[in-house]
């Protein structure tokens, strides 16, 4: 099982349409499921980022190996990515990717990730980030099943 956590909730039915396609795509290899968090707000950034991890904690389970999408993380290029995805899922039956809201993820959710993973050290709108995490996921998978997709 492949989960995506993620802070925020998406309006535009356009990224709604491409998330709704990469999930029916990566579903022809493996189960996967979305949660959507509300978004705490702008209000205090540590009480908001407090609020949102006891959400996340909810979810997450101690078999999962957790991966946390962080500007600091590693940077990997697709295919180190469709390796690192082949490799957890010899050991580990289900993955997690947490996507912070708009003031990041709380220390102690980074501090429990098995890979702190960064896709650039740019700053994304994170209903975009959605999308664009799981076009990387399906292209894993057609990387890793020796399918033509990646050029």
């Amino acid at each position: 099982m492949i989960k995506i956590i993620c802070v925020g909730k998406i309006k535009e039915d356009y990224l709604n349409k491409g998330i709704d396609e990469y999930k029916k795509r990566i579903s022809k290899y493996h189960n996967i499921e979305i949660y959507e968090l509300q978004d705490e707000g702008l209000r205090d950034k540590q009480t908001t980022l407090k609020k949102e991890k006891e959400k996340i904690l909810k979810i997450i389970n101690s078999k999962d190996y957790l991966i946390v999408l962080d500007i600091n993380g590693k940077e990997m290029n697709s295919i180190q990515l469709a390796k690192k995805i082949d490799e957890i899922f010899i050991s580990n039956s289900n993955i997690t990717f947490i996507i912070g809201g708009s003031y990041g993820i709380d220390d102690s959710i980074k501090d429990l990730a098995n890979l702190k993973l960064s896709f650039s050290k740019l700053t994304f709108p994170h209903q975009l980030f959605r999308i664009i995490l799981l076009e990387q996921i399906y292209r894993a998978f057609k990387i890793n099943n020796n399918e033509e997709y990646h050029k």
